[in-house]
């Protein structure tokens, strides 16, 4: 047996235990026995360092969780969906040993010397705020860098880690021979080569020209020198990159005809998973809330980001994403309806549209869009006030989260078309009064989706549409089996109106 699994603290690995010897009541005492050297410290997967400001991962962790058990049943091609922001650095002379790997021997035994940074950055990493301003001011600021790459400078993106890599480990970076995203670097695992970037991943790097898909000089060159190189060129994200390497069909039985598409991140794959079409939008209702938006034609902004679409190149997708989200739901549910989601969806129902004017705008933690804390409440008079009575409190809180969340995707582009619809998913998406100011907000109707592994059943989609995009299939072809939200909610007679309201009193809190 070969296992792997994640606690609080470690990533274990065990290697060939004969379970079927085992006594039983013993296996505890035999495993600890038989631990091997890759037992990583780690606190969910991550390693929060000292400073508080630098999360990074084991490569060699993701290459066993990635590697050790792959599904040979997958026979005609096979993508994966990684993390996005996250990188891996590749030590000069890796690309051999990746051509040629023994089917014989656990692929980590074998790349553990592979890497000129064994402990990669991830997404959680807020460490490079100098590398940031430095990025921002060799563009010429903070929205020449959106318009350029679809996003300010953040500290998790992929370039500025580059950039503290290379100004404060020359010496690591200098026998780095090639940086990969986590998706293309558990891509190259699968090819047995350098994998490249898909534009979709790649979008997230602050690196990446998103009009023309092609590296940005002025950014590479405010990162580290000869990056462009360790780079290489980016993909279409609907690319076949290449068979799938001997090593696998040797060692795990996969037919050697099966096929790589280019893996994409988490946030785009998520966003084939719930089958956006253009002019769609998708609102995940959960502890944070983020909204996913098919774009045709973005604006670029200090707020949000921009990628390149995976499922249409010629179109893209925005992320939005808001911390105060179900928490502050919650929060407002125990303050002003008894603790009861049951008189929480009367409050909403007691209150008319547009709350008779009244608007609030709730940030008990410090919002990512905006950059804002605290409660603001503002009477029908346009006043600040310091409270509401308890279902208008709730309305408030449920119309100002949904207007925020209008009115920054407005800024990104984003416009209601005849055919939009909203697909609503998370912990909140169950509540139909929740989801009635929803369409009422947005002026389109909601639609319910399960998409608890949206990422991975996106993966899937994009598998099949890689094989297909030769022929021009458009991906609405290759998902159209697939089962059909349901319709929760449309909006009210009069909603529109109500909104023309509130556009009028509402743009200078947000």
């Amino acid at each position: 047996v070969e296992a792997t699994f994640f606690s609080d603290s470690f990533y274990y690995s065990w290697e060939s235990v004969d379970l079927g010897s085992v006594p039983f009541g013993t296996l505890p005492k035999v495993l600890s026995n038989t631990l091997s050297c890759s037992s990583y410290r780690t606190q969910g997967g991550v390693h929060v360092h000292e400073d508080g400001l630098t999360v990074t991962s084991p490569v060699l962790m993701w290459v066993q969780v990635n590697t050790e058990i792959p599904d040979p049943l997958l026979s005609s091609a096979y993508l994966m969906g990684g993390l996005q922001h996250g990188s891996v650095y590749w030590k000069t002379g890796a690309s051999q040993v990746l051509t040629n790997l023994s089917p014989d021997l656990l692929l980590h035994k074998q790349l553990q010397a592979c890497f000129s940074i064994k402990d990669s950055p991830v997404w959680m990493d807020s460490s490079t705020t100098a590398q940031c301003r430095q990025l921002e001011a060799a563009v010429g600021g903070a929205q020449a860098l959106s318009s350029l790459t679809g996003s300010r400078a953040y500290e998790r993106f992929t370039g500025n880690q580059i950039a503290k890599i290379y100004q404060q480990n020359p010496e690591a970076y200098s026998h780095t021979e090639r940086i990969s995203l986590v998706s293309s670097f558990a891509a190259s695992l699968f090819l047995g080569s350098y994998s490249p970037i898909d534009y979709s991943d790649g979008s997230g790097m602050n690196l990446l020209q998103i009009q023309d898909k092609v590296w940005s000089q002025a950014c590479l060159s405010a990162c580290a020198p000869h990056l462009e190189e360790k780079l290489g060129s980016p993909v279409p994200s609907c690319s076949v990159v290449g068979a799938i390497s001997s090593y696998y069909v040797q060692r795990y039985g996969f037919p050697p005809g099966c096929k790589v598409v280019a893996f994409t991140g988490d946030n785009p794959a998520s966003l084939a998973g719930m089958r956006l079409e253009e002019g769609d939008i998708a609102v995940s209702l959960g502890t944070s809330d983020t909204l996913f938006l098919w774009l045709q034609e973005p604006i670029p902004a200090l707020e949000g980001h921009i990628f390149c679409n995976p499922v249409d190149p010629q179109h893209y997708m925005a992320l939005l994403c808001f911390k105060n989200g179900s928490l502050m739901r919650e929060k407002i549910r125990d303050e002003s309806a008894s603790c009861s989601w049951s008189d929480f969806s009367k409050a909403l129902r007691s209150t008319e549209m547009g709350n008779s004017g009244n608007l609030g705008f709730y940030f008990d933690i410090m919002e990512i869009t905006p950059e804002i804390i605290g409660r603001h409440r503002f009477s029908a008079e346009n006043l600040k006030v310091s409270a509401f009575p308890g279902d208008v409190e709730v309305r408030a809180l449920i119309e100002g989260q949904f207007m925020a969340k209008r009115i920054h995707a407005e800024g990104l582009g984003y416009r209601v078309m005849p055919k939009t619809k909203i697909l609503a998913t998370g912990g909140a998406s169950h509540n139909k009064d929740i989801l009635q100011v929803l369409a009422d907000v947005f002026g389109a109707p909601v639609y319910v989706i399960d998409t608890a592994n949206s990422a991975c059943v996106g993966s899937a989609y994009r598998a099949f549409h890689g094989l297909a995009a030769g022929t021009d299939l458009p991906f609405s072809e290759v998902v159209k089996l697939a089962p059909n939200p349901q319709l929760a909610a449309t909006p009210s007679s009069g909603a529109s109106q109500v909104r023309d309201h509130q556009n009028l009193v509402i743009g200078f809190v947000l």
